[in-house]
């Protein structure tokens, strides 16, 4: 078992809305560490008003320093929607930090930080006037294709890629849309006029759109990178399209409901795919040939052979967007759930190791339930992989560790804790991997009316 872990508190959450904004899976990433410190962000309010929120963005010199934070206090955020969260990203190459918000089917919402930021953080005074205002447009991308495709993002996401930082997100509605993939690059160190060296700010290149939705849209569960950066690896589920009055009417919002004829029971199979040139030529199955060529404009499609792990009906519980890990022999991880043991909804361990062939298997000691909330998995700097899950009605957290030795196949009850309300869990999976210390985002009960504050668990990994 784990010991407790070091709580600290991010900052008080807005539990007033009717949908979470701080803690959903599709959050790649909200916690991250870089160079020794770790970064958050979340939606706060300032000081007693309740409305609006504002993006707040904390540091901390790791192990165990104080929280900065910084507002935006520029944008407000006013739509009580659970898809509109905030995510951040990292360029190991110029030290910039970058933040995506506010989405769901609108205009990009962006900002980076100056060159050298991460890179320096002891040399940076911690404020909003480190970052750009909001933008709605990549550095570097300006074409009219790259605009239309910028004016309807739900689910960005940020992956570090070695050196550069992916940029990936959804355009389309539920059931209706496609992924696309950019890619951020450093721009090389030149000399200024004083002999010393500095660098400008990089630029994004659009890859392409490498998974299309044809009458329906891939839900990713992650997309991840090999050490190297050379290897990526997503795994998704897809969602078929189901008609509605006024679907094509370019002013419909009906979409954009928290629930609707275009839910979660209409997610079928769990699907993978694999790049081993960074993102451009994507492959199927463990040994595959190329199913997509970005460079020539083509995409991963339904039809595309090789691409379905599982099989698994509409109407048999599996969720979208969950979780995925990829550990270190090159593994893939993913945590959903389905009913296709005796009709009982279980979470199962998706498993394919690197030299054969796909495993499901049931999780012991908790419940996942259809629509309940959804969990997180990770790996440790050990190799072993850790499961953190919500239970869907009860405030208790659960922690399950699947041993490397076990060939993750046996499943320990690490820790169970209760005054969490149900909230998608996020891990900082670069820490995890480099510190073995595994630090969950999450939120936790603190008052006795209802206060949640946003809080980072730390665990001590042995």
């Amino acid at each position: 078992m784990l010991s407790d872990p070091l709580c600290t508190t991010l900052g008080p959450d807005p539990a007033h809305r009717t949908c979470a904004l701080n803690g959903y899976a599709f959050q790649q990433d909200a916690i991250r560490s870089f160079n020794d410190w770790q970064y958050a962000c979340f939606y706060g309010s300032l000081q007693s008003a309740k409305e609006p929120l504002f993006v707040h963005l904390s540091r901390r010199k790791l192990p165990d320093g104080p929280w900065q934070t910084l507002v935006f206090e520029d944008y407000p955020q006013t739509v009580d929607d659970g898809h509109n969260t905030v995510q951040l990203g990292i360029c190991p190459g110029d030290g910039t930090i970058h933040l995506s918000y506010d989405h769901h089917c609108d205009v990009l919402r962006y900002r980076h930080s100056k060159v050298g930021v991460a890179t320096s953080p002891e040399k940076a005074n911690w404020g909003p006037e480190l970052f750009t205002q909001t933008l709605s447009a990549l550095p570097g991308l300006s074409s009219p294709k790259i605009t239309e495709l910028l004016s309807y993002i739900t689910y960005p996401r940020f992956v570090t890629r070695e050196r550069d930082l992916l940029f990936t997100f959804r355009t389309g509605k539920a059931g209706l849309g496609d992924d696309h993939l950019c890619v951020y690059t450093a721009s090389s160190p030149s000399p200024d006029n004083s002999g010393e060296t500095s660098a400008e700010l990089g630029t994004y290149k659009f890859l392409g759109t490498h998974l299309k939705g044809v009458s329906n849209n891939p839900y990713i569960h992650g997309l991840d990178a090999s050490p190297d950066g050379k290897r990526l690896y997503t795994t998704w589920v897809y969602r078929e399209f189901v008609h509605y009055q006024g679907w094509d009417d370019p002013l419909d919002t009906k979409h954009k409901t928290q629930a609707g004829p275009n839910s979660a029971a209409n997610n079928r199979d769990i699907c993978y795919a694999w790049s081993e040139d960074g993102g451009t030529r994507w492959r199927s199955g463990s040994q595959g040939g190329i199913i997509a060529d970005l460079e020539r404009g083509e995409s991963i499609q339904p039809t595309s052979p090789g691409i379905v792990a599982f099989e698994i009906p509409k109407g048999s519980g599996l969720i979208n967007q969950e979780a995925q890990a990829i550990d270190d022999e090159g593994g893939v991880h993913i945590l959903n759930r389905d009913s296709l043991d005796d009709g009982v909804l279980r979470w199962k361990h998706y498993y394919l190791p690197p030299d054969g062939a796909w495993t499901r298997r049931a999780l012991p000691y908790v419940e996942g339930v259809y629509g309940g909330k959804r969990g997180q998995l990770a790996v440790s700097r050990d190799g072993d992989l850790y499961f953190v899950l919500p239970h869907h009605a009860d405030p208790v957290l659960t922690i399950l560790r699947a041993s490397k030795k076990s060939h993750y196949a046996e499943y320990e009850l690490m820790w169970q804790g209760q005054g969490f309300p149900p909230t998608e869990p996020l891990v900082d999976k670069a820490r995890l991997g480099h510190d073995n210390v595994l630090s969950v985002f999450t939120r936790v009960l603190t008052g006795p009316e209802g206060k949640v504050d946003v809080t980072v668990l730390d665990f001590q990994l042995e």
